[in-house]
This record gives C-alpha cells, sequence and structure tokens, in this order.
C-alpha cells in the first residue's frame, strides 16, 4: 500500500504505542486522526504533532473506546464518522487503545476496551473501508501482545483479552465481510516496549507486582519507534492478510504460524 495521501484512524494514540504509530503514518503522507480517552495529553500530542505535520492533516478526539452509544459524541461510531467527514475517506484503521487490570473492579473495565472495543472498531472499520459499503479498501492493524502467544500466571485477564484479538483478526482476515470488501485484517504483537502500561505496574495489574516488577527489569524492551516500524510493515505489504506479526528486542520481527490442535 502507498501510504501517502491515504488516511488513517489510531486509537489510544496519545502516547506510547498509538503515538508512535500515529508520527509513523504520519512520515509516511498520510492523515491521521487519533483519539484518546485521556484529553490533556492527547490536546498536548497533537499541538505537537500540528506544529511538525500541519493542521490539514492530523486531528485529535476524545474517545472512550468502551462507550458503545452516541452520547457527549464521545464515541467510537463518532469517531470513524468525524474522520470521513474531515478527511473525505478512511483506509487504515489501527485498533491500538488498551489497559491492564487483573483485580475487581477493573478487570471488567480491561474487557470492555481491550476487546469490546477492538471488536467494534473492527466492525466499524470494515463498514468504513468496504467497497461493497462505498469505501476504497484498505488495512485494519489490531494490536495484540507477545504475550498472547505463551502464558502469564501474573496477567491472566490482560493476556486473555490479547489473545482474543489475536483470534478475532485472524478469523477476521478470512470473513467474507472483509474479503469481499477488499480489507486487509493483520494483528501485531510486540513484546515489551518502553511505554507507561509496562511502567506503571501495580496490585491492581498483576497479582504479584515485585515478581512482575523483576521479570520486566530483566527483559529488554523496544522503543515505541521500534514496534511502529513493524506496524509499518503490516499496513504497507499488501501480500499480509491474516499477518501475525510479533516483535521483541532479543529476536526482532517474525511472523508467526499458529497451529492448532482440535481432539
Amino acid at each position: 500500500m502507498q501510504v501517502e495521501g491515504k488516511v488513517a484512524l489510531v486509537t489510544g494514540g496519545a502516547e506510547g504505542l498509538g503515538r508512535a504509530f500515529t508520527e509513523a503514518l504520519l512520515e509516511a503522507g498520510a492523515k491521521v486522526c487519533f483519539c484518546d480517552v485521556n484529553t490533556e495529553q492527547g490536546e498536548s500530542t497533537y499541538t505537537v504533532l500540528k506544529s511538525k505535520y500541519g493542521s490539514d492533516r492530523v486531528i485529535f478526539q476524545k474517545c472512550d473506546v468502551s462507550n458503545q452509544t452516541e452520547m457527549e459524541g464521545k464515541s467510537l461510531n463518532y469517531l470513524f464518522r468525524c474522520t470521513k467527514e474531515t478527511f473525505g475517506n478512511i483506509d487504515i484503521v489501527c485498533n491500538n487503545a488498551g489497559i491492564g487490570g487483573e483485580k475487581p473492579p477493573l478487570w471488567g473495565k480491561v474487557v470492555d476496551v481491550n476487546v469490546k472495543g477492538c471488536i467494534c472498531g473492527t466492525l466499524l472499520a470494515l463498514d468504513y473501508l468496504s467497497t461493497e459499503k462505498g469505501g476504497s479498501g484498505g488495512v485494519i492493524v489490531n494490536i495484540s501482545s507477545a504475550g498472547a502467544l505463551n502464558i502469564n500466571p501474573y496477567g491472566p485477564v490482560y493476556l486473555a483479552t490479547k489473545s482474543a484479538i489475536l483470534s478475532l483478526s485472524r478469523s477476521f482476515a478470512q470473513n467474507p465481510l472483509a474479503c469481499s470488501g477488499g480489507v486487509r485484517v493483520n494483528v501485531l504483537c510486540p513484546s515489551f516496549a518502553e511505554t507507561s502500561l509496562v511502567r506503571n505496574i501495580s496490585e491492581q495489574n498483576t497479582y504479584d507486582v515485585n515478581v512482575a516488577r523483576k521479570f520486566v527489569e530483566h527483559t529488554p524492551s523496544m522503543s515505541p519507534k521500534d514496534v511502529a516500524e513493524a506496524f509499518m510493515e503490516l499496513v504497507v505489504d499488501e501480500s499480509k492478510n491474516g499477518a501475525v506479526l510479533k516483535c521483541s528486542k532479543e529476536k526482532g520481527k517474525q511472523y508467526c504460524t499458529i497451529n492448532v490442535t482440535y481432539s
């Protein structure tokens, strides 16, 4: 895919990986709408990006991806509509927004944001991108985690949500809604990156803070820019559909073949 001139939408784009994805798309010549629930950080990021790339190429909207209503214009439905009204089309969607949390009541919000938000974002992306519904085709990249390919006894809820994103993306890649509408669906599985999600480990988002912190300390972490390079590979390479790209500091980028055995 030639990214220059295309229109992208990125959720959770105010900081961390989402901001890196947004900047990578802007650097490649795309127009980008990014959203975040954190208005203060979102506006700060928007100010920087607007100054660098121009107000005609980037917009920010507050959005809670777990909000399935139209209340106060903060839902994903409004976000997609606003993006198309502003830029005329949508070609690239990155469902990146995500949080961590293992204990009640936070784990319910984790499921709402990570799973329901990604499902809603994927379905809306198919509606807006599909050639059968007036779109131009395009690509959806959903952000999972390298942990979804393994197990973690200290973060079962978080990994369950990331495993759901992995299965959702691989399945939609072969679903008629995507295939007949010229839409590719890929999934990125990054290992630890230098983001607030990794830095802010607490009693609420793990079952053993000390063990989790030691594990993070001894695991090489990537910069968000490293992860963004892998993200752009899934966007640009039109041969990639249903691809699972794992990236880590130690082993670099690796496409994964997942074999499932039913008993």
